[in-house]
Parts: structure tokens; sequence; C-alpha cells
């Protein structure tokens, strides 16, 4: 009989304390032994020399736009990708399904359709919107991992934007559930009204577009999300944070003891707004990507710690709502999870010398912590065993042909990128492997443990 299901040998564990030779044994989808060399038969062997082994990518911001506009992307498609991307654990956006996630009737629809599809595991966002206040207790009841509100419009018909008042509701009710309210932080007064201005005058260009969505609407909102979290005690996470010093607003609220913490996205790391004015619609986001010079202040503020998360804010759409005359009317969202872990790799670590440790930090154990999804995202005895299996010094370049969504578009297409992922496995399943996924949903629903 088999001692363990599964045994890895002479790979490079790489921890939030750092990088170490050592093997792993996995038995019922649990780490259960680590050392520099373990002996004892198992029922499958795989040879890890030369390998790093990551904990699984955590994706806390994913759009996969099911039920109802499966034909986005959905489950099935983009699960795939992030396991091709070493991520076994996403957080689906409650926007973009239809319904969107505002009640438990719509709770429940997600739920069953990722469980059909979905290749790697999950949590799923709820809504937080003007006219579902009542609705988040059984939201909360249904495990939703936390409230996503948008502070400007969504772009959606069916996902309103909150006021300032509804917020503050919100997040009452949310601190009475010991739940977290996630924003979207732009000010909508500002950017709808330099947007009428701009398409009143016929300017409706990419970078008019970019001048619509300054950085000063992205902090008002910050700093008017922080100061109602700050009053009702309510957690606040802010998403996709572009600029460095919307960065500084979190740390300093952080330092005088407000429960806030901040996510940026591979794009505003590795992209610059001329970027979007080179590729056009497939970078186009919002925030919109920023100049240089912020980019490399979100980059310093990585490397000090200030950033909580990275998460993809992967938004996919067809192709078709990519064309339009105006550059306000085309949709906008980047598609990017399946790149998440390799751009860090390459950007962060090969060419700013960011050690492993902080990029698995960011992209695993800080985000099972601050989304209390329990035996995930450390490679630790007793931990779910989902590994991601990376050739550090690989050097690949990304064809549409490689991208596993629905709709084969990314503004990374054509970069060169150093660290490939040769394997996945969830709960010591393999779901990946040299760009082949597993046929089957092997996906659970997640809910938050309070520690």
């Amino acid at each position: 009989m088999s001692l363990y299901d599964l045994l890895i040998h002479d790979g490079i564990l790489v921890t939030s304390n750092g990088a170490k030779y050592a093997d792993l044994a996995i038995s019922d989808g649990k780490l259960v032994a680590i050392s520099p060399q373990l002996t004892g038969s198992a029922s499958e062997e795989i040879d890890a020399t030369g390998l790093h082994i990551f904990p699984g990518v955590i994706d806390a911001h994913v759009h996969f736009n099911e039920p109802g506009r499966t034909n986005w992307e959905g489950f099935a498609t983009g699960s795939r990708a992030l396991a091709a991307g070493g991520t076994t654990t996403f957080c689906d956006m409650p926007l973009n399904a239809s319904p969107p996630t505002l009640d438990a009737a719509s709770f429940a629809l997600k739920r069953e359709a990722s469980e059909a599809a979905s290749l790697v595991d999950f949590a799923l966002w709820g809504g937080l919107v003007p006219s579902n206040i009542e609705q988040l207790d059984e939201l909360a009841e249904c495990g939703a991992i936390g409230f996503k509100a948008f502070m400007s419009n969504s772009g959606i018909d069916d996902f309103d934007a909150v006021d300032d008042d509804t917020l503050q509701r919100g997040m009452e009710r949310a601190a009475r559930l010991g739940k977290l309210v996630a924003v979207h932080a732009e000010d909508d007064h500002l950017t709808t009204k330099l947007a009428r201005e701009a398409i009143k005058k016929g300017q409706t260009s990419v970078r008019d577009y970019l001048q619509a969505r300054p950085v000063s609407a992205e902090l008002d909102a910050i700093q008017r999300a922080i100061g109602i979290a700050e009053a009702t005690g309510c957690s606040l996470h802010i998403v996709h944070i572009s600029c460095g010093a919307g960065i500084s607003l979190v740390a300093e609220a952080r330092a005088r003891n407000v429960d806030v913490s901040c996510e940026t996205c591979p794009h505003y790391l590795v992209l610059t707004e001329e970027d979007m004015e080179r590729m056009g619609a497939v970078a186009k986001c919002s925030p919109p990507l920023r100049i240089k010079a912020e980019q490399e202040m979100l980059w310093e503020h990585l490397r000090m710690g200030h950033i909580q998360t990275i998460g993809s804010d992967h938004s996919p759409s067809p192709t078709t709502m990519k064309i339009a005359q105006s550059f306000f009317q085309v949709w906008g969202g980047i598609s990017g999870c399946q790149s998440l872990l390799s751009l860090l790799l390459t950007k962060g670590h090969h060419e700013r010398n960011l050690p492993l440790s902080l990029l698995t930090t960011l992209t695993a154990e800080a985000v099972a912590r601050r989304f209390q999804l329990p035996g995930k995202g450390k490679l630790v005895i007793g931990a779910d065993a989902d590994l991601a299996l990376v050739d550090l010094q690989a050097q690949t370049i990304l064809h549409t042909e490689d991208l596993h969504y629905r709709h084969q578009q990314s503004p990374y297409i054509g970069m060169s990128m150093r660290g490939q992922i040769t394997q996945t496995l969830l709960r010591g399943r393999t779901v990946y492997k040299q760009g082949q996924c597993s046929t089957q949903a092997h996906g659970q629903l997640l809910t938050p443990q309070r520690r």
C-alpha cells in the first residue's frame, strides 16, 4: 500500500520566508510532509529538479460573467486560463453576470454555474448597490467573501454606482456582519462631467479618454471611502489602484489603524498610457493606465510593503465590444488572468530583483489572509496542496494560440516572459501540465472563516 498519494522530489519551495530545497508529500489533497529528503512510496511521483514550487496563486479579482453572459468568458474557459497561469483559487466579482450577484437567489445561480464548470477553487463576491442593502445579510449567509461597490459608473445597467450615503449604510451593515467592502474608487461626478464635455466637443480619442479619468478622481474617491470605513468600523479593500498617491493614502490610513487594504494589477505595473494609445481597445481599463512615473511609484510602494494584494481584474468581452468609433464606447476591461504570475516574475523578480518571497505573499499568502480563505496560500503541513511548478529561467513569448480565454485577446500577446508555469496542482491533483488542462471540473466553493 502506498504511503502517500503524491511525492514531489527536489523542488525549490518558495514561501514568504524565502526559498529552500524540499520534497513534498501529499495525501487526501493536503500537504502532509515537507522535508529536504522524503522517503517512502506514493501512487504518483513528480521530479521537480530545477523547478520552483510556489503556492497556487489566489486571484481575488476576476469577472467571469456567468451566469447570463457566458459568451463573454464563463467559468470553464476562465478557470482553464487561471490553471495555465499557476492560479488555483479565484474570487469572482458580482457584476457582469446577469443577474448580478445581489441576493441569495443570484448567489445560488452563480454557485451552481461555477461548481459545474470551474477547474479550480473559487469564492464569490456579493454586490453592494443602492437597491440591495437589505439583502447583504442573506449574501453573507450564503458565504460571500465581501461586498463590491462602484463609486463610479460600472458600465453595466443592472449594477448601479453608490453615492456616499449608500456606501455608508452598506458599510454599517457590513461591519455588523463582519464582512469587508471592496470599492472601485473613482469619483463619479468628475469622471462623468469630463466625459460629457469631451464627447460634446467631439473629443473621443484614447487621449481624450485618459484625460477624462484623471488621478484626482481616483484620489478623491479613495479618501472618501477611507473616511467612511474609519467612521463605520468597516473593513475596506480598494481594488485596482493605479497611482502612487492612492497607495500613500492607504498606507497613511493603515498607520492610524484603519482596517483598509489595497490591490494593484499587473497591467498598471507593466503597461503605461503610451501603451494604451499604441494598442487601443485591448488595453482600455478604468482607472486607466498611467504615465511611467506613476508606474515606478507603484513598484516602489510594492517593494516597501504598502500594497497588500495583486489581482488581475480580468474583465473580458466579445471582440465586437472592443470596436467603436468613440473610445468612450469601447468596453473597458483587460484580459490578463493567465499571465499574472509570469508578468510579476518577469518584471518584478528578474528585472527589478524583487524577492520571490514578496511576490508569493502578494499573490497567495496575504490574499488568503485578507479574505479569510482557510487552507489556502501557504506551503505548510495541513494546507491544501495547491501548487504552481515554475521553470524560473525559461524564456517564452506569449502567442494568441497560448491563451485559454474564450476570446483570445490580451495586451500581453507578443511579450517576452521569463518564468514558465509547467504544472499546476489543485489539492494535489494536476489541473494543468505543459499546455494541457484537465477536462474535469474540480473547483469547490470556499467561504470565509474568521480566525
